[in-house]
């Protein structure tokens, strides 16, 4: 009998599980030249991820701890690379 191992989780921490939904749910976009997260400030999209956090939470962790994980996330990032140079609309 052919056995093989079962595969760990690609994602391994709350963080990194609320970065995935906010990904999925277009409520955050990554830097294409340096990888930063961006908020991208659409209300529609951040609903999508706390219902999906509210509805599906990972194993072993309750809908409120899954929502704030959504919230420390989405606390944590600006709507700018910090990399990239500002337009000159900005500069305005």
């Amino acid at each position: 009998m052919l056995m093989t191992k079962q595969r760990p989780p690609a994602i391994r921490t709350l963080r990194g599980w609320a970065i995935n939904v906010l990904n999925e749910a277009g409520a955050i976009r990554e830097c294409e030249e340096h990888g930063w997260m961006q908020d991208r400030a659409d209300p529609h999209a951040r609903e999508r991820a706390f219902d999906i956090a509210r509805q599906d939470p990972p194993a072993d962790v309750s809908p409120q701890a899954a929502a704030a994980a959504i919230r420390d996330v989405l606390d944590s990032i600006g709507d700018s690379c910090p990399e990239c140079a500002p337009d000159e609309e900005d500069r305005r």
